[in-house]
């Protein structure tokens, strides 16, 4: 994954930069989809432009759109749908399986827009975007993972920018979130121009050195896929604090 650029919608940006915005939002919640001019949501995209609906009620527009229910509601077993819903609207992966469950009682329970809504009126989604910052890939930051497994588990739903969300139906954390363990990063079998190497990562590392006076430090580490889960454990053993985690294209 390329360097994440955040988005925010600010009073006075113009209407290039609104559309750059909708864009945003139709591929970080729709899953990187192809959207056809038939599919676009020209009432809330008027809306969002004349300023009488903030990107976060644009976000929930489209996350209870035709189009997203039926790719990843109506298509998708519910395990499918909850994992997905964490990526696509909190930018991150389930940390373990009494937020899976929650949600999947919920969904039952309550039904589909409940369940939207229960991601976009969170208190973690208005910490993390507020009402005017498109959603995007917060995954492979400390701040959204409270255990290790998680940058994990953000690896095995995102894959990087050519996948697209829709294409894969089976879901993909059942088991390791179910026995709370890490899900095994396996090497891409993408080329990279034809070499057919795996993958590599930069992972930047923020953490304090004990000498005098005391410094703060900041450490890059570029590793291949298949090493990144020994490289995270071994940097939470020294109580560095990840700062990213982004793919090297």
């Amino acid at each position: 994954m390329a360097s994440q650029t955040i988005l925010e919608l600010w009073p006075a940006s113009g209407l290039e930069e609104i559309q750059t915005i909708i864009r945003a939002v139709y591929k970080q919640v729709l899953g990187n989809p192809h959207v056809m001019e038939s599919e676009r949501l020209l009432t809330a995209e008027s809306q969002l432009c004349d300023r009488s609906i903030t990107v976060r009620e644009f976000v929930r527009t489209v996350a209870k759109s035709d189009f997203y229910r039926t790719r990843y509601f109506s298509s998708c077993a519910p395990y499918r749908f909850v994992e997905l819903n964490f990526l696509h609207l909190l930018g991150r992966a389930p940390q373990d399986q009494r937020e899976v469950s929650e949600h999947i009682v919920r969904t039952v329970a309550e039904g589909y827009d409940a369940e939207i809504d229960s991601y976009i009126d969170s208190s973690e989604y208005q910490a993390a975007f507020g009402e005017n910052v498109v959603p995007y890939d917060r995954g492979r930051s400390s701040e959204a993972n409270s255990k290790q497994v998680g940058y994990n588990r953000i690896f095995a739903l995102d894959r990087g920018p050519a996948q697209i969300d829709s294409s894969v139906k089976t879901a993909q954390l059942v088991y390791a979130v179910a026995t709370n363990s890490a899900n095994a990063i396996k090497a891409s079998s993408a080329t990279v121009i034809g070499s057919g190497t795996e993958k590599r990562f930069k992972i930047v590392v923020r953490g304090s050195k004990f000498d005098s006076p005391r410094r703060i430090s900041t450490t890059e580490y570029i590793v291949p896929a298949s090493k990144m889960t020994p490289q995270i454990q071994r940097i939470n053993r020294t109580s560095g604090k990840i700062v990213s985690i982004t793919e090297i294209v």
